[in-house]
């Protein structure tokens, strides 16, 4: 508990001591005394409404129950240093904030460590993200749910939660049959030889490449080959080389996951078949016109939904039933889907299937990436000049670079469209979002190297605190110790964004500190304070930087 914290405690056991002394509720009857940040500062630092919660209690108008309250509260042991009553009974505290130095003692001491937490217990956490069909190149759908799982299982890392990263591979089922029957197709063209492309065929660059590299390897030995063998060693190449390279990508972007699991092996080990069993076991499924429905809709689902077709093959939830069922198996705490726009419908389906098994659906949650717009020259951009395709992750990496793609797509809440600007995403401008967060750290060590130049030892001087007086300065120290706090919200909440946010708004403060205050002056004892204050700046922004995966440059 850092010393923000601790004072707001603090403050909560003295509102509850001042209740009990006014005579305003009895001890067993007091409601958990809330504290909130007012939307404007001039209504304090912190404000509470327990006035109006003690109203029914103490059968007293909330005013005048605020009234009492502020006359019996210790001013000096909650670090008060002003006490307001406003509107219809919030009372509103001004914090005496000389005790904040004390924050930059604690990130001191803990260093890379600071904003780092128990809040989560070590419950497990499994977070399911990007799963992408191994039939091409990641777009930019899949990059944006790859930052924000990314980030978010930082996030819960950070907060003390037990977090593995799964990626689910879609290696059965007809798209890798489409995707075998183009890359075949592609292989005899590379050849020279025609062949008919298949109707649902996937036509990208990826396959064509992946064609003539399949020929340049084989020759032609795979036409010796009877028609299901060539199948089968084709589709095992094809399988291979594009998952190897979604993985090389997704590493080049700086996400790796824990788990790689395969849709293929829950038929092997008909995990599939069994889902459907226990369904029927209970009761959940009926047969109508030669198919087989799961009753999803007594469970929430806006109709009911067949599990197997007239001819026998399964529809394209029911795989999705069978993974979902084996991720409850697993014996996680929380289980988190993150997934693409297009699968708002999918939601309710898993959901119902999940509560006609009978697992609780509150351990598991659903976050939908919307869509995202690109924008270069004023003008949306739709299609790659280099391919006329779509844009994938490479090239927009390749465009504006790894740090402006992650903090962008990490930065607003996932179910929120984006409009991602590309030519203000490589600016060097305060305009540009991560060029303003990493240049206020890289402004901190330019301090640094000046101070060091004139003398000076860049690091914690305790002795010295006491200088630090200016509302600036404050203002540093309190949105440092929030760190630890915003991180185990934007856990709790699954807000990666929170994160984000905090870095901008702490890279905001300290670009105004800079821009009113000079650090390095004649006053040695208040350069040292100063130059103090700047180390835990600098450290929190470089925790922050790394929990979303953005690098913290010391020169730019």
């Amino acid at each position: 508990m850092n010393a923000l914290e601790q004072m707001k405690t603090n403050l909560k056991l003295e509102i509850q001591k001042a209740v009990i002394e006014a005579g305003l509720a009895s001890e067993e009857n007091i409601p958990e005394v809330q504290l909130e940040v007012p939307r404007e500062k001039a209504h304090g630092d912190l404000a509470t409404n327990i006035a109006m919660q003690l109203a029914s209690i103490a059968k007293k108008n909330p005013r005048q129950i605020a009234e009492e309250i502020k006359e019996k509260i210790n001013k000096e042991k909650a670090f008060i240093k002003e006490i307001q009553v406003a509107g219809p009974g919030f009372i509103n505290f001004f914090i005496d904030r000389s005790f904040l130095s004390e924050v930059l003692v604690e990130i001191d001491q803990t260093k890379e460590t600071y904003g780092q937490s128990h809040r989560g217990k070590g419950k497990r956490v499994l977070v399911e993200f990007v799963s992408a069909n191994p039939t091409g190149s990641l777009h930019l759908g899949h990059a944006r749910g790859a930052a924000v799982g990314d980030v978010l299982c930082n996030v819960l890392e950070a907060a003390g939660y037990d977090v593995t990263r799964e990626y689910y591979i879609n290696d059965a089922g007809n798209q890798i049959h489409n995707m075998t029957l183009s890359l075949e197709a592609r292989y005899k063209e590379a050849l020279g030889l025609e062949a008919p492309f298949p109707e649902d065929g996937y036509r990208g660059q990826d396959i064509i490449q992946l064609g003539k590299q399949l020929a340049d390897e084989e020759g032609d030995r795979l036409l010796q080959l009877d028609a299901k063998e060539r199948y089968s060693h084709i589709r095992q190449y094809g399988l291979k080389h594009l998952l190897d390279k979604i993985k090389n990508d997704l590493k080049a972007y700086r996400v790796e996951f824990d788990s790689w699991f395969s849709e293929q092996s829950l038929h092997d080990r008909k995990a599939v078949q069994e889902s459907i069993e226990e369904l029927t076991r209970l009761g959940q499924t009926y047969e109508e016109d030669g198919a087989l429905w799961l009753k999803s809709s007594r469970f929430g689902d806006d109709k009911d939904r067949v599990l197997v077709k007239r001819d026998g093959s399964y529809t394209y939830i029911t795989p999705d039933i069978a993974y979902h069922r084996n991720k409850y198996k697993r014996g996680f705490d929380h289980i988190v889907d993150i997934l693409g726009a297009d699968h708002h419908g999918y939601v309710p389906r898993i959901q119902a299937a999940m509560k006609a098994l009978g697992y609780d659906v509150d351990k598991l949650t659903f976050l939908i990436t919307q869509m995202v717009k690109l924008y270069q020259g004023g003008e949306l951009v739709k299609m790659s000049k280099r391919t006329g395709k779509a844009i994938t992750l490479v090239e927009l990496m390749e465009e504006v670079g790894v740090d402006a793609t992650r903090y962008i797509f990490a930065s607003r809440s996932p179910d929120s469209h984006l409009d991602f600007d590309m030519d203000l995403a490589v600016s060097q401008s305060n305009e540009n979002p991560v060029f303003y967060v990493q240049y206020a750290y890289a402004r901190i060590n330019s301090v640094f190297r000046q101070a060091r130049e004139k003398g000076f030892s860049v690091g914690l001087d305790q002795n010295h605190l006491s200088a630090l007086q200016e509302e600036g300065e404050f203002d540093l120290l309190q949105k440092l110790a929030e760190f630890p706090e915003e991180v185990g919200v934007a856990a709790r909440q699954m807000s990666p964004h929170r994160v984000v946010r905090y870095l901008f708004d702490l890279s905001t403060l300290f670009h105004s500190y800079y821009n009113a205050h000079r650090v390095i002056q004649e006053d040695e004892d208040l350069t040292r304070a100063r130059l103090s204050l700047l180390v835990g700046v600098a450290q929190v922004l470089k925790n922050g930087l790394g929990m979303i995966g953005v690098s913290a440059p010391v020169k730019m």
